[in-house]
């Protein structure tokens, strides 16, 4: 959506790169590996950007949204970063911050649909975790640097949630925003694609997730199901993470197929990076298929 107003750069496929390697509070990332990680990265590659290696690493990551701005012709750039985006600020000490809040049980369901967990008990440890880290860093944004938005919200009443957002970036509403959906294979904000947990998981699923996030749920304003909460048991955690590992597995080897998938295996545990590199490059084209 934001992509398409006409001052707004927006990188929906993300920027994790920007944040991925800033692994040292003190100490930017070493420039050298920095350029091998972006030579196999996929979302990186995906946006054709010219490294400059005359710049340290906060002028090099700024020139990527710099190149982006020139090439749409716009005047205010941005990304989405799932992980660690409390280090943007070490990079962009004015940036803007949009949190959006989503019901983290359809956050795990989706999760598990992208391969990333194998079950709805492991999977909202990804919410979890993103949550926590917002609640953790965003008092040390100004209050005009941070805007917590809910996905429901905007799906429900978009023009509302989206002149919002307008507002708090600096720019007037526009209905360009919506033309997203003439061009993407994204469709236009639907009402029922909210609270897919009660449509599409069971009530087993449902208990795992609520059995980890009930409280979360409802400090964030999401009813409960009603369910009968489980009780977390070590042989519980056990069990699902045995279930976890090999359902990832699983969907991995579907994936990519077996031989690409030993080779996975293998480049990960021997000191080859030529070759780890070169079966990164061919899983980079599987997965760029999977997010047309």
């Amino acid at each position: 959506m934001l992509n398409y107003h006409p001052k707004i750069a927006f990188k929906a496929g993300g920027i994790p790169f920007v944040v991925d390697k800033i692994n040292d509070p003190k100490n930017w990332p070493d420039l050298p590996s920095y350029y091998e990680y972006l030579s196999y990265n996929r979302i990186f590659l995906g946006n054709n950007y010219t490294i400059d290696k005359r710049l340290n690493y906060p002028e090099l990551v700024n020139s990527f949204l710099l190149q982006q701005l020139e090439r749409d012709k716009k005047t205010i750039a941005g990304g989405t970063v799932h992980n660690d985006f409390d280090r943007l600020l070490r990079i962009w000490p004015d940036a803007k911050f949009i949190h959006i809040c989503r019901d983290g049980r359809d956050v795990a369901r989706s999760t598990i649909l992208m391969g990333w967990a194998g079950n709805m008990f492991t999977s909202v440890g990804f919410w979890i975790k993103k949550e926590l880290l917002w609640q953790k860093f965003s008092p040390q944004l100004a209050p005009e640097q941070k805007l917590t938005v809910h996905y429901e919200a905007l799906i429900r009443q978009s023009d509302e949630v989206l002149t919002q957002i307008c507002t708090f970036i600096g720019v007037p509403f526009d209905k360009a925003i919506y033309d997203y959906a003439q061009h993407t294979t994204y469709s236009l904000p639907e009402p029922h694609l909210t609270e897919q947990w009660r449509r599409k998981l069971s009530n087993d699923e449902i208990q795992l997730a609520e059995s980890r996030i009930s409280t979360m749920l409802e400090e964030r304003g999401y009813q409960l199901s009603g369910l009968p909460l489980l009780k977390i048991t070590p042989w519980l955690r056990w069990r699902m993470a045995v279930s976890d590992r090999w359902a990832r597995r699983l969907f991995r080897l579907r994936r990519y197929r077996f031989r690409l998938y030993l080779e996975y295996v293998l480049s990960r545990r021997l000191p080859f990076k030529g070759w780890r590199k070169s079966v990164l490059l061919k899983i980079n084209a599987i997965e760029q298929k999977h997010c047309k």
